[in-house]
């Protein structure tokens, strides 16, 4: 069939077999299909939708596409996590030391930032001297040895998915759900974990904006695992407001050590809590309850944070700065940011202090701009919290040029008024293949 054909068969509704995707998207891998007839498709598939099945089988075309990795050399079973971003998100830094901890191989690939969300490799590479590219020889090794490893993601995973994104990205196609669940799973099947917890942020900082919205894509993206042999679990958690107080690279990692030394956020706390229990879960480690009874005793006795700190060692980090923040890269300049008025903050947009930290220096507006690591934003009233006129809603970090921008960008987000907003759950359904069940 030609490629024409094929983007008429979507338009008028039609479902495609396995090898009509397969020359769709290897296709366009190979610059057989041209970007317009790719770009006409990809519409039709936003408009028309695809059936559970026919995603499925688009997510194995599009894991094929590339790189398929191996973790049989690394015995027993392989958890993995991925969010689908947000603001302040260091729950990866927090999360992989305790399961670690616990007793399961962990070997993660992660991404870095773009736009308003952050990336665990950049917030890693704030430590001095570490190593994120990592051989797979290193990369097994280090597994095995130590049971935790935190490496970028491979250029060679899912490439057609590299392609498929910068497209839609232009196109007015990214938030079609079977492309955002083919996407995502495709780069999870490829990774080569047994296990995945999927961690869907809902709100103002996440790319879904409902809790609807989220639980149909985690259902989704449950589903394609499923049907491709993982066991896959989402959790549905709240970016309206960022977790914890910091946002930025350095600045991340000292909060998500502070949850590792028993003192950080009471929110992002207990968000790593359900994240890592669930992950637990997924390994065969006991129920709901046990496993997180596991996670908070590898905190308390400080077997968490000895495992964090063990896996930077190993990949060439400067770990004094993770017991003495003071040696991390220190910011050119410091700005509070004031309360103009008294009043309860009703709003506290994620979105708009993601990109205020952005503007700081703390992140990227387009692919490859270098990063500041000690630029951020440090919260000090959040949603729900009372101010009055002239207190410190937060202290900006980074180059004072760039304070006046990033100010006017925060306060866009920022509103107040004369009562106590409802407080909003941090964490709102878990999904699994047998359901819903919402919190």
């Amino acid at each position: 069939m030609r490629v024409y054909d094929l983007i008429a068969k979507k338009r008028d509704g039609g479902t495609h077999s396995r090898e009509e995707l397969e020359q769709i998207v290897n296709g366009y891998v190979s610059g057989e299909v041209t970007d317009y007839q790719m770009a006409a498709w990809m519409m039709a598939v936003y408009l028309r939708g695809m059936t559970d099945e026919e995603t499925a089988e688009l997510t194995d075309v599009m894991a094929h596409s590339g790189v398929m990795v191996d973790l049989s050399p690394i015995p027993g079973i392989k958890v993995d996590k991925h969010s689908t971003g947000g603001v302040g998100d260091k729950t990866t830094l927090v999360i992989a030391p305790i399961v670690a901890a616990c007793g399961v191989k962990i070997a993660k690939m992660s991404g870095r930032g773009l736009g308003h969300t952050g990336g665990t490799i950049d917030k890693m590479e704030s430590v001095p001297g570490t190593r994120t590219a990592l051989s797979q020889e290193e990369f097994f090794a280090q597994v095995n040895r130590i049971g935790l490893s935190v490496i970028g993601q491979s250029e060679g995973i899912a490439i057609a998915d590299k392609k498929m994104y910068a497209l839609r990205d232009v196109t007015a196609t990214v938030s079609c759900i079977p492309l955002i669940a083919s996407s995502i799973m495709s780069k999870k099947l490829a990774s080569g974990s047994d296990a995945i917890l999927l961690d869907v942020t809902t709100g103002t900082g996440a790319f879904m904006k409902t809790v609807d919205q989220s639980i149909e894509l985690a259902k989704l993206m449950v589903s394609i695992g499923t049907h491709h042999g993982r066991r896959v679990a989402a959790m549905i958690t709240d970016m309206d407001t960022p977790l914890g107080h910091n946002i930025g690279n350095s600045l991340e990692v000292m909060e998500s050590m502070d949850v590792l030394k028993g003192h950080g956020p009471a929110d992002l706390t207990e968000v790593c809590l359900q994240l890592a229990a669930n992950m637990l879960v997924l390994a065969d480690k006991g129920t709901p309850a046990e496993c997180r009874a596991m996670a908070e005793a590898v905190i308390a006795d400080g077997s968490a944070f000895a495992k964090c700190k063990e896996m930077f060692a190993a990949q060439g980090g400067d770990t004094r700065v993770l017991d003495d923040y003071s040696l991390f890269e220190q910011p050119a300049a410091s700005f509070e940011l004031l309360a103009e008025q008294d009043g309860y903050i009703v709003a506290n947009d994620a979105e708009k202090i993601g990109s205020a930290s952005v503007l700081l220096g703390a992140g990227r507006q387009k692919k490859g701009d270098p990063l500041d690591f000690a630029a951020g934003i440090t919260l000090h009233k959040k949603r729900g919290d009372y101010v009055k006129k002239g207190e410190s809603l937060a202290t900006f970090y980074g180059a004072a040029d760039k304070f006046e921008a990033a100010a006017a960008e925060y306060r866009s987000g920022l509103g107040y008024g004369p009562e106590k907003p409802e407080e909003a759950p941090l964490v709102y359904a878990l999904v699994t293949k047998d359901g819903v069940a919402r919190y």
